[in-house]
Formats: C-alpha cells, structure tokens, sequence
C-alpha cells in the first residue's frame, strides 16, 4: 500500500465511488458480499487498492496546504518539483491563531512587530505526492492557498 487506507467515514462519504470501482472489476454489490465473508484477505487488498486509487487523485489536485498551531502558522505551496513553504511565528504569546479573534487580528496586522516570517523552498527529494502526503499526516489540511498567495505577495 503506497499510503493508508481511508477512515470508516471516507469510505462511507465514497461508497458510490467505491461501487463503481468494483464494477470496473466486474464485482458486484453480492459478489462483494461473499467476497468480504468467505476472503477477507481479498476485501482487505481491494480495500487498500482503492484507497491508493483516491489517494492518489487528491493529492494530484493538491497544491496549497497549511497547517496552523497555537504560535506558527506553516503554509506550502506544492509546485510539481518543489514545495514553498512560508513560516509564520507570532511571537506575542498572549495571543494565538487558533484563537479566531487574534487570527483576524493577525489577518487585519500581518506587519506587527510580533510576527516573523521565513520563506524557503525544498525540492522534492521523494515523489510529490508522498511529500504531501506525509504533511497531510503531520497535520496540514489541504487548502486553496488564499493565505499563502496573501503571505507571499506582501513579504516578496
């Protein structure tokens, strides 16, 4: 399996997809049935593949991420050979960006004394879509990148 295979929810949120794969392999919904009783072991792999399947389509779409904590804020932007990442450190601890007034704030101040930022980019040293795929796992959320294009126009 090339990542991890999809939540309970995921594939809930997918069973049409789900069902429509397994009918590109001339399963249908009583085969699959049996097949989940009588092979687990084969339920299991059909499982992992399709979820590498979707996997595999998202992270392709990908091309922002972000991943906010309680003082930093990192935003990347996922180039085909490259990902730009932008670090931003507030440096006032009373406040904080998972706090939606101080975000505003933040938003509304980006030049305040308080906040650093650094910009830097990273070749891809493994396949794109494994990089972020590993942020995703580290806790960036995927997103359409409004922030960083924001961020990167005012400190350039």
């Amino acid at each position: 399996m090339k990542y991890r295979e999809l939540t309970k929810e995921q594939f809930f949120e997918l069973h049409q997809e789900f069902s429509k794969f397994l009918a590109t392999q001339q399963i249908d919904a009583k085969e699959w049935n049996t097949i989940k009783k009588e092979n687990p072991a084969m339920a299991e792999e059909e499982l992992n593949i399709f979820s590498d399947v979707v996997w595999e389509d998202v992270l392709t779409k990908t091309n922002y991420l972000e991943h906010t904590s309680e003082n930093d804020i990192n935003l990347f932007k996922c180039n085909s050979k490259e990902i730009i990442r932008i670090y931003i450190k507030l440096n006032d601890t009373s406040k904080s960006f998972l706090n939606s007034v101080d975000f505003d704030w933040f938003l509304k101040n980006p030049l305040d004394d308080s906040i650093e930022y650094f910009k830097a980019a990273k070749k891809c040293t493994i396949e794109r879509n494994l990089e972020i795929f590993k942020l995703i796992e580290l806790g960036s959320q995927i997103s359409k990148g409004e922030l960083f294009e924001k961020i990167s126009q005012l400190i350039d």
